[in-house]
């Protein structure tokens, strides 16, 4: 099983968008945690009370196939966790679904999970979940003052279009008046 290096910029490519919530799969903590995907749920399961369905719910057959969907597999050995769950070990890969766990499920696994690498590993995961947090909130700021600065540019140039029709409606009020002879009558 190979342990990836707990840093926010390993970890932000294992958490996905599922239900409006920002998660973490079993499999991804198992390995993250060194300890096998079965012995981290059923970690959980001894301890049930301290996961509510805001904390960790079990991923639906579409939830699942879309996140497959999205796995990319490296050709380099260890850069990817992803291939642990694509590719079936033994009796032919999972035989459940995935655990999705929130960020305060994350934080309850290191009371479930007391080792130090789980510590170690709880606060790299706390990290990224603020970094990913401050970086759509940033975002979020520079679409307010996008569209700030489209109103105000649109309030400039509806002036100018202003102007322009105000330009093209004096030129037709000049062709339509009659013209004076020129010349000899």
């Amino acid at each position: 099983m190979t342990k990836i290096t707990p840093k926010p910029e390993n970890l932000a490519s294992l958490i996905f968008f599922i239900r409006g919530e920002k998660v973490l799969l079993d499999t991804d903590l198992a390995v993250l945690y060194g300890v096998e995907a079965r012995a981290l749920n059923q970690a959980v399961a001894r301890n049930r009370k301290r996961f509510p369905d805001d904390f960790m719910f079990q991923v639906s057959a579409d939830e699942y196939e879309h996140i497959r969907s999205q796995f990319v597999m490296s050709g380099k050995k260890g850069e990817s966790l992803r291939s642990q769950t694509v590719i079936s070990k033994g009796r032919g890969g999972r035989r459940y679904l995935p655990y999705a766990f929130t960020e305060q499920g994350v934080a309850m696994l290191s009371s479930v999970l007391r080792s130090p690498r789980a510590v170690e590993v709880n606060i790299a995961i706390m990290r990224t979940f603020v970094q990913l947090r401050r970086l759509m909130d940033s975002n979020r700021d520079l679409a307010r003052k996008i569209e700030a600065m489209e109103m105000r540019y649109d309030e400039q140039f509806s002036a100018i279009f202003d102007a322009i029709k105000q330009l093209i409606a004096d030129d037709r009020t000049r062709k339509a008046k009659p013209r004076r002879s020129v010349g000899f009558l």
